[in-house]
């Protein structure tokens, strides 16, 4: 069983930085991408980025190109989210999943972080 922990979020002012972490455990953990969504009060979930683990091609939403940065480290089975020039409009609920390389895939999703951005 994989479980994915997201770690980082909290409150900062517009104009501010926090990186999100999400750390996969469990046997074998071998995902083909990872992403990380997000989902504000009343809306529906939506994409925010993704990283190929092998290549480490990655996407952005368009909101948040130039001030997002998805990475990863393969050794610790983590990926990150660094957030630069926070806007109020980011704030909501952030979530990692992994789609496993296997076939059928899986997808694992992490609890969630808040994130709030203050004007």
């Amino acid at each position: 069983q994989v479980q994915l922990v997201e770690s980082g979020g909290g409150l900062v002012q517009a104009g501010g930085s926090l990186r999100l972490s999400c750390a996969a455990s469990g046997r074998a953990f071998s995902p083909s991408v990872m992403r990380w969504l997000r989902q504000a009060p009343g809306k529906e979930r939506e994409f925010v980025a993704a990283i190929r683990w092998s290549g480490g091609s990655t996407s952005y939403t368009d909101s948040v190109k130039g001030r997002f940065t998805i990475a990863r480290d393969n050794a610790k089975n983590t990926v990150y989210l660094q957030m630069n020039s926070l806007k109020p409009e980011d704030t909501a609920v952030y979530y990692c999943n992994a789609d496993t390389r296997a076939t059928p895939s899986t997808r694992y999703w992490g609890q969630g972080t808040q994130v709030t951005v203050s004007s």
